[in-house]
């Protein structure tokens, strides 16, 4: 459990200079390992609470699409934020730009802001609610990454549907 919790801290990372600035911020912040995890849960709860809401707001007449898109993103957002809690910024920006995950963090991040543009700014709702399914794609193709051999098991399944 002891080794579980220095990694999870970044601790068990040799690899750490310190010289760029989400590394001092990480230095800095040295939360307990009770806080990170009421921290984690905190905010993986208000995610999942907002991306729910959003869905079941989702039936409003005028404005439902735009409140979607909206609570949808921001609840990525906290999904995404939740676990810096327990590997810290600079660990988690360094894991979401390694190779195998970089092209899925960019369309990620890209249609959360297109989804937020299209909903607000361009009130183009079928754009939006395509942005918002690309946004979960990307999203689960992102969180399918950290669990070994998933990716391929995906591909696989799909290459025999299709």
């Amino acid at each position: 459990m002891d080794k579980l919790k220095r990694v999870l801290s970044g601790q068990d990372d040799g690899s750490a200079d310190g010289s760029g600035i989400l590394e001092r911020a990480n230095q800095v912040s040295t939360l307990a390992w009770g806080t990170r995890m009421k921290g984690f849960l905190i905010c993986f709860v208000l995610g999942a609470l907002s991306s729910i809401l959003g869905t079941c707001l989702l039936w409003i007449p005028g404005v439902g699409l735009a409140v979607f898109a909206v609570l949808y993103s921001v609840g990525n957002i906290c999904a995404l934020a939740s676990t810096m809690f327990l590997i810290g910024p600079s660990r988690q920006l360094r894991t979401m730009c390694a190779k195998e995950r970089a092209l899925a963090t960019a369309i990620m991040l890209v249609c959360l802001v297109l989804t937020l543009c299209a909903a607000l700014w361009w009130k183009n709702y079928g754009l939006a609610l395509l942005f918002c399914v690309l946004q979960f794609v990307a999203f689960t193709w992102y969180g399918l990454s950290y669990i070994p051999f998933a990716r391929d098991a995906v591909l696989k399944l799909f290459s025999l549907c299709v």
